[in-house]
């Protein structure tokens, strides 16, 4: 028995080449993904004239972020399609697919006309192409979770996961990079003039990269025992989002109230959280941004490390720390925020690591839920629900709130969905070292 567990560790942890690419090739395309979708809004005030009729730029910014808000009522429609396409054809192919989708919608935003060239046509297109950025985002993160946790050792599987995350934390921070060097280099004049439509197609180049990286891995093991298992058995398989309400209800529940509290306070305190302190405690935008994008960078660094951490303690614990960290951090974190540069920098850094245990965790975790025929689709579908009703709300809400004479109260709002997360977390099945298949 000592030998067997001796020869099976390494097997067992240590990332085999094969799962190391990829961890590349899932990392990097994720990331590129992620780049051509936040373009839009690190840009968004600067071309939104662009696309309606001149003589009210609220207007045109107001119904440009409207269109934004559409990208995100695609996502779980692409989650439901393009899942059951990686959970029928493979995760391979739906990621080459993905990305190759984003990088095209976003050489099309890039490179559309304006307004005063083709009218009513101009808007359509910028419709057209955000909707079709959101339905590949949609259907990227199950398929990119699936890939990553299935490619990973047994006991490396949030570790491997929490990439997933740290690419997204990555591309935040090019986005944010590529906005900052083209707002600061070019003239105001050249900026409304071709610089945003650089960055576009910039970012749509950069799809080439994650193309060629996701052409060149291979496919999973899950997948193709799931696909051999079907052929052996001469059952084809049924539609993947029927089979995922009819055969696992309660993990599509499960995963679904694992995404309320992350999905939320991540949206409050990653993209909210600089508009929130500019507009209550008075400080500069331009500050409140560089504390945010401090602790991102810190964010990307330590997620990796808290995937080791789960994969070696469990996911319920580090789950549950999140949340409850977070139920007591929410009235001090919105009360100690004075306008100090190095307050809300710490806020946003406890915030942060407390965010560590959903982020490294929730691909694992979510993959853990389901067998291979279904598992692209099981966590896509529910996740993006959940993103969309908690996550993409959330902006509306807080801002609303703080307009209305309500501010002093956001903390309960954050503080009630940590409660959801407690409850759900201490209420799950540890899922840490499940078989997949």
């Amino acid at each position: 028995m000592t030998h067997q567990t001796i020869s099976d560790a390494p097997h067992e942890t240590k990332l085999s080449a094969k799962g190391r690419k990829a961890i590349i090739a899932g990392g990097i395309g994720n990331a590129v993904e992620f780049v051509d979708w936040a373009i839009y809004t690190t840009f968004s005030s600067v071309f939104a004239h662009h696309f309606f009729p001149k003589g009210n730029e609220v207007a045109a910014l107001l119904a440009t972020l409207a269109i934004f808000a559409v990208g995100f009522i695609m996502r779980p429609v692409g989650a439901a399609v393009m899942g059951a396409y990686a959970d029928r054809h493979g995760r391979k192919k739906g990621l080459v697919l993905t990305i190759s989708m984003m990088a095209c919608a976003t050489l099309v935003i890039g490179l559309a006309p304006t307004y005063e060239t083709v009218g009513l046509l101009s808007p359509i297109i910028l419709v057209i192409a955000r909707m079709v950025q959101g339905f590949s985002a949609g259907g990227e993160f199950g398929s990119s979770s699936a890939f990553l946790v299935e490619s990973a050792a047994p006991k490396r599987r949030a570790f491997a996961g929490s990439w997933q995350q740290v690419s997204v934390g990555a591309a935040v921070l090019v986005a944010s990079g590529i906005g900052a060097i083209i707002t600061s280099t070019l003239s105001k004049e050249a900026l409304d003039g071709w610089g945003w439509r650089a960055a576009f197609v910039f970012a749509a180049l950069l799809g080439l990269v994650g193309l060629w990286l996701r052409s060149s891995v291979s496919e999973t093991e899950s997948f193709i025992n799931a696909k051999e298992r079907a052929e052996t058995t001469g059952k084809s398989q049924r539609n993947a989002v029927h089979t995922m309400f009819v055969k696992y209800p309660k993990a599509t529940l499960q995963v679904f109230g694992i995404t309320i509290a992350g999905a939320l306070l991540t949206y409050v305190w990653v993209s909210y959280m600089p508009t929130y302190a500019a507009l209550t405690t008075g400080i500069p935008l331009s500050q409140a941004l560089i504390a945010n994008v401090i602790a991102v960078g810190v964010f990307t660094v330590l997620l990796p490390f808290a995937g080791l951490l789960s994969d070696k303690i469990g996911r319920k614990p580090t789950m549950t720390a999140f949340a409850a960290g977070f139920l007591l951090f929410a009235w001090p974190a919105f009360n100690l925020m004075n306008g100090n540069f190095w307050m809300l920098l710490l806020v946003e850094v406890i915030g942060i690591i407390f965010l560590l245990g959903y982020s490294a965790n929730c691909a694992a975790i979510m993959a853990e839920q389901f067998r291979a025929e279904v598992r692209a689709t099981g966590i896509g579908l529910p996740y993006s629900l959940a993103v969309a009703i908690f996550g993409g709300t959330a902006p509306y809400i807080t801002t609303w709130m703080t307009t209305s004479g309500l501010g002093d109260f956001v903390w309960v709002y954050c503080a009630l969905a940590a409660a959801i997360g407690v409850v759900v977390y201490l209420t799950m099945k540890e899922t840490k070292g499940k078989d997949l298949d």
